[in-house]
């Protein structure tokens, strides 16, 4: 039999939450034992997340991947058949014609199963990708838009590519002065 897996699905954007829930309620319905069921569960992760509002730090939960939904289970045609079917559900996330499963480690620091050492601060997730387009929403650069080079996770930064009298132009950003676009 082959194992369980997790799978990234891309879902209509703030659909989120109502996909995972059609999702569990598949799951829910399906008959069979818990350890015979094809998909195990559905997922859409969050951290909780500094913001400045109005000048304040206000903790708030905000999704790490807007637009996405990870659930465990095995893929067959049955699962991928299934999953598809649900409202909201775009596209399963990988490269070609089959889904990627996540690493191990990403779903591990995902689910924050992450084991820190003990000297090792534990790092914020950053919740930029490279190549992604964000907004800046504080300081020099507020309301200019730029592409995500580098994030830098130890410190809690992004380099941005911000484009200034024409040419591009890289500023080193706090990560709360951004939010994607």
């Amino acid at each position: 039999m082959s194992e369980h897996r997790w799978y990234a699905i891309q879902t209509t954007a703030g659909h989120e939450n109502k996909v995972r829930s059609l999702v569990e309620r598949r799951i829910k319905d399906d008959l069979r034992a818990p350890e015979e069921k094809p998909i195990r569960q559905a997922l859409v992760p969050i951290q909780e997340v500094v913001e400045i509002k109005n000048g304040k730090k206000v903790t708030v939960d905000r999704k790490i991947y807007p637009g996405y939904v990870l659930v465990e289970m095995i893929l067959n045609q049955e699962t991928i058949h299934v999953i598809n079917g649900i409202q909201g559900v775009i596209k399963f996330v990988g490269t070609g014609r089959l889904p990627m499963p996540l690493r191990a480690d990403e779903v591990n620091r995902l689910l924050g199963i992450e084991e820190a050492t003990k000297d090792e601060e534990p790092t914020e997730l950053i919740p930029f990708l490279v190549g992604q387009v964000v907004e800046i929403t504080e300081g020099p650069f507020s309301d200019f838009s730029g592409t995500v080079e580098e994030v830098i996770s130890d410190k809690g930064k992004v380099r941005v590519s911000v484009s200034l009298f024409g040419r591009p132009t890289s500023v080193e950003l706090d990560y709360l002065q951004l939010k994607a676009h």
